[in-house]
């Protein structure tokens, strides 16, 4: 199916951002385009990512990576929805697992970061390094965490991402690893229904009408967040085969493989690249 029909047939777009809008490093300039070509039609695209940081925090994040602001509406983040269960959850102290830059997740929120000792519950929003860590070396960490039967917040179910040429660990590989000892976790992301609510209602409130399901195009790489998610909810997906899915055997092959993880999918579209070309 063409982008042009695609567009036609699907009005609502819920783009994945890490592995279709960028890798990282810099902006993927067929997908931005597309996207705006979308917009320019009369389409709504609503950015949804695993980013455990905030909307604004992604929208800064963008704007440095050189993203143009006209390739989307508006962003949903799984730390938006993280927050309401840091809320609920939390208990008001909160240990903190992950790197500083994802610190804004806690702004404007009536919670305290504590000492894991202190806590009544982990925020998870990655590894402290990503560019040098593995969840190897977290072992220890979580044991303790066991011991204390600390609830897990994972801010972003994500557990691998491509980072330009380099592969690296996100808050997923962390929950798994801990639900792996009997740990308790708490998931916000992708491919949790949270996530798409809040899409949803961002989408409704955008056109000021309502959203059919069968009017959303889910794109995303991801065969467990971006794919399953989409199957889960009841939307029609397109592939990105690019980012964390191996298209190395062509695109008919990576289509096959994600099917048989996800078989639930509907996979309409499978492309190397977002692009309108």
């Amino acid at each position: 199916m063409t982008m042009d029909a695609l567009s036609k047939r699907y009005p609502v777009w819920f783009c994945d951002i890490w592995g279709v809008v960028h890798n990282g490093r810099k902006p993927f300039l067929s997908t931005t385009q597309a996207l705006a070509k979308h917009r320019s039609r009369g389409g709504t695209v609503i950015l949804v990512t695993n980013s455990p940081r905030t909307r604004a925090g992604v929208e800064r994040q963008l704007l440095q990576l050189g993203v143009d602001p006209q390739s989307h509406d508006s962003i949903t983040t799984s730390g938006d929805v993280t927050r309401e269960l840091v809320v609920t959850h939390g208990g008001g102290k909160i240990f903190h697992l992950g790197p500083e830059r994802d610190l804004s997740i806690f702004e404007g929120l009536n919670v305290e970061r504590v000492s894991m000792r202190k806590a009544h519950a982990c925020l998870c929003t990655g590894l402290f390094d990503d560019r040098s860590e593995t969840p190897r070396d977290y072992a220890d960490l979580l044991a303790g965490m066991k011991s204390r039967d600390l609830e897990m917040i994972c801010a972003n179910p994500d557990r691998i991402v491509r980072h330009g040429d380099r592969i690296l660990y996100c808050a997923g590989a962390l929950a798994e690893a801990y639900a792996n000892i009997g740990g308790r976790v708490q998931m916000a992301g992708k491919p949790y229904r949270p996530i798409y609510d809040l899409a949803l209602a961002e989408a409704r409130r955008i056109r000021g009408s309502d959203v059919r399901l069968e009017d959303i195009l889910a794109i995303g790489d991801g065969p467990e967040t971006d794919i399953r998610g989409a199957a889960a909810y009841g939307l029609d997906a397109l592939l990105v085969a690019e980012g964390v899915t191996d298209a190395s055997d062509g695109l008919e092959a990576a289509e096959a493989k994600v099917l048989s993880l996800v078989p639930q999918a509907r996979i309409v579209a499978t492309m190397h690249q977002l692009s309108w070309d």
